[in-house]
């Protein structure tokens, strides 16, 4: 079943929710604010004593739990497809990501312009392959199918909610400790976000975030998003 959350063309796939009785939706946000704003301190609070990869597939496998526990979820959402008009999301998305990255690497870092894939080459080719699967899809199944599966209703409309998921995904970053990181994170989350409500589909915001992360490692801007990087100067 699908139903609108205010129309304008966005959908949500969680009906029950919007009818949450006050204990649930109180349960909803204790949940929110633990999953979303509690998780992402601690790993601050907790660097470098923990196992990054591992962490993420553990919140993807607690996410995949709760959506278990979401009245109305069905799991076939998980592996729905998109339509091949959507594709020209993928393709806008690619662009402006690209010439986004580009401009920020030559201006602030032009010394690590496509350092990977120029030096680097086979750390660049394995990182093109792994990155989608052991990275972007548990991050799309935590930030995108749950937040907006289960937490999506608790919020006034799309405009909200896609600004809080954006905020969310910064957030999740923080460990990062750098502004860098955190702010291309939010921006991203945001298209990510609005697709996933204008679609439903994790297949198509998990490859957005795939694309991004491909451009991102192979423009040089990657510098900021590995582990080495934690705590450096923007």
């Amino acid at each position: 079943m699908r139903t609108a959350l205010t129309g304008r063309g966005f959908a949500l796939y969680a009906p029950n929710m919007q009818v949450s009785p006050p204990r649930m939706r109180k349960r909803l946000w204790f949940e929110f604010a633990a999953l979303y704003v509690g998780i992402p301190v601690l790993m601050l609070i907790f660097l470098g004593r923990y196992p990054l990869f591992a962490t993420i597939w553990l919140l993807a496998a607690v996410s995949i739990l709760l959506l278990w526990r979401t009245p109305g979820f069905r799991f076939s959402r998980l592996w729905q497809g998109f339509k091949v008009r959507d594709l020209r999301i993928l393709a806008v998305f690619s662009i402006a990501a690209t010439i986004c990255t580009m401009i920020i690497v030559l201006l602030t870092i032009p010394e690590r312009f496509l350092e990977l894939p120029r030096n680097r080459t086979g750390l660049w080719v394995a990182v093109m392959l792994l990155y989608p699967p052991l990275s972007a899809w548990p991050q799309e199944v935590i930030f995108r199918s749950l937040f907006f599966e289960r937490y999506g209703a608790l919020f006034s409309g799309p405009t909200a909610t896609i600004t809080v998921n954006a905020a969310a995904f910064g957030f999740g970053h923080l460990f990062f400790q750098n502004p860098v990181t955190i702010a291309t994170t939010a921006a991203a989350g945001a298209v990510l976000g609005w697709a996933y409500m204008k679609t439903g589909s994790l297949w198509l915001v998990w490859l957005l975030h795939s694309v991004g992360g491909m451009i991102v490692f192979t423009s040089g801007l990657g510098i900021f998003f590995y582990h080495g990087a934690i705590g450096a100067p923007s």
